[in-house]
């Protein structure tokens, strides 16, 4: 009579490759989430050039807490810069200066930080703004003191910088996430 049964070789080999399968699955899932937190973190920052758009449009107050609480500013905006790990949603309250831009009297709404391990890898200008003024609403990329008819974001993971998402911004209002 033959016993049936697997032998203390066989088992150990199986075990081992499900091991290795294993190891190979969860070094890609990493890399995975990474490339994912990219992707929706692009994707937020063109939502929320839409959200100012769509603030300025929609003759949005200033939050409460804020020195223009109550108030409809003359415009809103994004404010980015080359090698941050944030962006910074604002209210273009000092008309009177006239660029159209952010500066340090306007009001910022919110501060979003990306996910841990990403940040703005370049942008071109290095520093710009998109500042949106109703009724139309009027576009303005503004950057080194000067109107720019596009820009470009690219953000990146620090750990690969070859890993990138691009976010085009045009005068026209469209917004394009590649």
């Amino acid at each position: 009579m033959k016993n049936k049964g697997f032998t203390l070789v066989e088992l150990l080999v199986v075990i081992s490759i499900i091991s290795l399968l294993s190891v190979v699955v969860f070094a890609n899932y990493r890399v995975g989430e990474k490339q994912f937190a990219l992707q929706r973190l692009a994707h937020k920052l063109a939502q929320d050039i839409r959200r100012a758009q769509a603030m300025t449009m929609g003759a949005v107050e200033c939050p409460s807490g804020t020195n223009c609480a109550g108030q409809i500013p003359p415009g809103y905006g994004i404010y980015l810069k080359q090698g941050d790990t944030f962006y910074k949603l604002y209210a273009d309250t000092n008309p009177s200066d006239g660029n159209e831009q952010y500066n340090a009297g306007d009001v910022v709404i919110e501060e979003i930080y990306f996910e841990k391990g990403v940040y703005i890898h370049s942008a071109n200008p290095a520093s710009f703004s998109i500042n949106f003024k109703p009724p139309d609403p009027t576009i303005k990329i503004r950057g080194g003191g000067q109107d720019k008819i596009e820009s470009t974001i690219t953000i990146a993971l620090q750990s690969d910088t070859s890993k990138t998402k691009t976010i085009k911004v045009n005068k026209v209002g469209l917004i394009e996430v590649e």
